[in-house]
């Protein structure tokens, strides 16, 4: 397995997009207010120009599987920052690709001088809900900052 996570590119646009809503797809969550329907789904390269953030791109054999972020959404508390758009292309799931991209984004938040991570999810996603709470995530009981994603009703924070 030939593993790469690299920073998003402008060329990884269209690519990870169609990752993205074929994920949600998969699990019938490509309902609105999800980023099924985020227009920022289609340019994530211009969205983590943002300061303090960054998506990185997984590739297994120079194909792009997965992507996963770290983004400073807005009305945060301070030290915080959203861990965003997760997702992997369902012939990658459960061969840690989901985890070292996670790995990837905990070693970046921390350089950024975050100590949590927050993230949103639903229960149609409790696959990756059971791997963020091995990776350190727990439950609150309501949303955090100004995601928009009315579509999510399962909240988690991870201290860095």
């Amino acid at each position: 397995m030939n593993l790469t996570i690299r920073p998003i590119q402008p060329n990884d646009n269209e690519k990870i997009a169609k990752v993205i809503r074929e994920a949600l797809e998969d699990f019938n969550a490509n309902k609105p207010g999800t980023v099924y329907f985020d227009p920022t789904t289609d340019d994530l390269f211009t969205l983590f120009e943002t300061p303090k953030s960054i998506y990185f791109i997984a590739l297994l054999n120079n194909k792009i599987v997965g992507g996963c972020g770290i983004y400073p959404t807005k009305n945060l508390p301070d030290g915080y920052a959203e861990l965003v758009k997760i997702y992997l292309h369902k012939t990658v799931r459960g061969k840690g690709i989901g985890k070292a991209l996670m790995q990837k984004c905990f070693e970046e938040a921390k350089k950024m001088s975050y100590q949590y991570l927050y993230l949103e999810s639903m229960p149609e996603l409790n696959v990756a809900v059971g791997m963020y709470q091995k990776m350190g995530f727990r439950f609150i009981d309501k949303p955090l900052g100004n995601s928009g994603h009315f579509g999510c009703n399962i909240w988690m924070v991870k201290k860095l």
